[in-house]
């Protein structure tokens, strides 16, 4: 599938990753740095231009590709940069919530007015049937923009693990589009995942690199998730090729489902739904003794497993309302699981002993 855009994947691979590099004296000098303090556990002050690096690998495609219909490039275009700008001035001064959600509905509302990008219907459900949204389409897109911006934000909290789920959200919306045979938007989809693997070259963990390059920064999470938005609505509004809209939620599964149970928890709490705390599905696996690199690889694969097995039932006729329903079940499943911190942590400490001690053992005599 990728093969056919083979030139335009190496080049925004090349270009993030080496704006990574050729920043890094850059930042440092100036001082855009996430410096280790309060919650923020890494051991070393980290450049946070992985967003700005996401950006100009993306860029540097563009002249390859066609042009999009309409002002879909421009509006997608400017909203970036509406959220580069406000995610920058967050990392440096570290802005209240209600200017960067702001933001956000500025950027979500440019995609609908500039580039005629929105969510006009939801489904389609048993029967075919489809629920048109008409007045409520504006407000909708900018919810669920801002919700998914969020999400992938909250998610960003252990090196690797951000980049690599929407890494995986991004092929599995190639791998749909391709399905429904929509090879432009293959083609626009292409260029993101290039320039999100060249920076998570330099953000994930491994043995030559102890310690993450770069950081996404509020303003790379904001573009990551902003990607997801527009390009989700964009799979599944795409006359002649469209996918189903109960699908797309599953190809992001984890960010989402992390991010509705705890703002729900917050809310209940009496508390702001952005308050910071670590109540997050990576916390509990760190606290629990996983690996940043683990905690990657688990949520990544859990994203791929769920979103195929969506994938997989939607095509062989599963009624989409039991998606919806198993998706609110899996929601409810990890509020209560995460509900009681201690007992979360126990369990995932036995899962990782537990694994471990199995993994020492080997095969059983005579197998």
């Amino acid at each position: 599938m990728l093969g056919r855009y083979a030139t335009e994947l190496v080049i925004s691979f090349a270009v993030s990753y080496l704006a990574v590099r050729f920043l890094d004296p850059i930042v440092r000098r100036y001082g855009w740095l996430d410096r280790p303090r309060g919650r923020k556990d890494h051991a070393h002050p980290t450049p946070v231009t992985g967003g700005l690096a996401i950006t100009l690998g993306v860029l540097a495609v563009l002249p390859l590709l066609r042009p999009l219909p309409g002002g879909a490039l421009v509006a997608f275009c400017l909203g970036a940069l509406v959220l580069l700008v406000t995610g920058g001035l967050d990392d440096l001064y570290d802005l209240p919530w209600i200017p960067q959600v702001a933001a956000q509905c500025v950027a979500a509302l440019i995609l609908v007015y500039v580039g005629g990008v929105r969510a006009e219907h939801i489904g389609p459900f048993d029967n075919g049937t489809m629920i048109a949204l008409g007045g409520l389409s504006v407000p909708f897109t900018v919810f669920i923009t801002v919700g998914i911006i969020n999400a992938v934000n909250m998610a960003d909290g252990s090196d690797g693990l951000a980049g690599s789920l929407a890494l995986a959200s991004l092929l599995m919306l190639a791998a749909v589009s391709a399905y429904a045979g929509n090879d432009t938007l293959v083609g626009r989809i292409v260029p993101f995942i290039g320039a999100v693997a060249g920076f998570l070259v330099m953000n994930v963990r491994h043995r030559w690199q102890p310690h993450a390059r770069v950081f996404l920064g509020n303003s790379g999470s904001a573009i990551i998730g902003f990607t997801l938005a527009w390009l989700a609505i964009r799979v599944s509004h795409s006359p002649g090729h469209p996918v189903s809209s109960i699908l797309l939620p599953w190809l992001m599964a984890p960010a989402l489902i992390d991010c509705v149970a705890l703002m729900s928890r917050r809310l209940l709490e009496h508390r702001s739904p952005f308050s910071a705390d670590r109540g997050h599905m990576h916390h509990l696996l760190l606290d629990a003794g996983y690996s940043p690199s683990r905690v990657a690889m688990i949520l990544a694969g859990l994203s791929l497993v769920l979103g195929l097995a969506a994938a997989t039932a939607l095509y062989l006729d599963v009624r989409p309302s039991l998606l919806v329903v198993v998706f609110l079940a899996l929601i409810a499943v990890h509020y209560w699981f995460t509900a009681d911190r201690t007992r979360a942590v126990r369990f995932l400490v036995r899962l990782r002993t537990g694994a471990a001690d199995d993994a020492d053992e080997g095969p059983a005599e005579g197998d």
